[in-house]
Formats: C-alpha cells, structure tokens, sequence
C-alpha cells in the first residue's frame, strides 16, 4: 500500500480515513467490487458517517489491497482468500506442529542439561 500511497502523494500516506473512491483508485478497481468485497469480507467494512459516506481506515484499505493481491494476482477464489486471510489472522498452530514443538522442547531441555 506504501507504493500505492506515494504515487497519490504524501497527502494520501498521512490520511487517517480514506473515502470508497480513493481506496477504488489506490486498489485500481472500482467502488462496487469493493462494496461486494465488503459482504464477503467483513473484516473491511468501513465507518460511515452520518450521510452515510464509507470511510476506510489505513489498515482495512491495506487488508483490501491484500484481498486485491489475492483475487487477481493470485488467482484465488473468494472462499479460498477468505480461508487464507482467516490462517494468517488466527494464532493457531497448525495441527501436527503441537508434537514437533513438544519434541523440539524436550530436546533443548534436556541439552540444557547437559551443558550443566
């Protein structure tokens, strides 16, 4: 997003809220991807003001950018994009790593041990 940021100026890096238009261009797509992408996502859904005029702050404007990156650079579908986003944002770990990580601990106790 910073790259995208300065070619709009140093204006756009230092705004605190950003309108559905200026994420659209940012983004290069238009406002009503956008305002789908927001009932498929919900973690971007904007502010509104009283009128009723989206307001995206700088990091849910990022996370579409990344939902961007995902859909058509990647070539993910909306369920497979909406599965990544949810692993990266979960600080589970994944399933199988719990005995690595039990092993791995035992075995650094026990050269701890050994240097004693």
């Amino acid at each position: 997003m910073q790259a995208n940021m300065k070619k709009e100026g140093k204006s756009a890096a230092d705004k605190l809220y950003f309108k559905i238009g200026d994420v659209a261009k940012l983004a290069l797509v238009n406002s009503s991807v956008i305002r789908f992408w927001e009932t498929e996502f919900p973690g971007i859904a904007p502010i509104r003001t009283r009128s009723g005029q989206r307001l995206y702050t700088k990091k849910k404007a990022e996370k579409i950018l990344v939902i961007k990156d995902l859909l058509y650079n990647k070539k993910f579908t909306i369920a497979g994009a909406k599965k990544y986003l949810k692993n990266i944002n979960s600080k589970k770990i994944p399933a199988g790593f719990e005995t690595v990580i039990k092993q791995v601990k035992a075995e650094l106790y026990s050269i701890k041990e050994m240097l004693r």
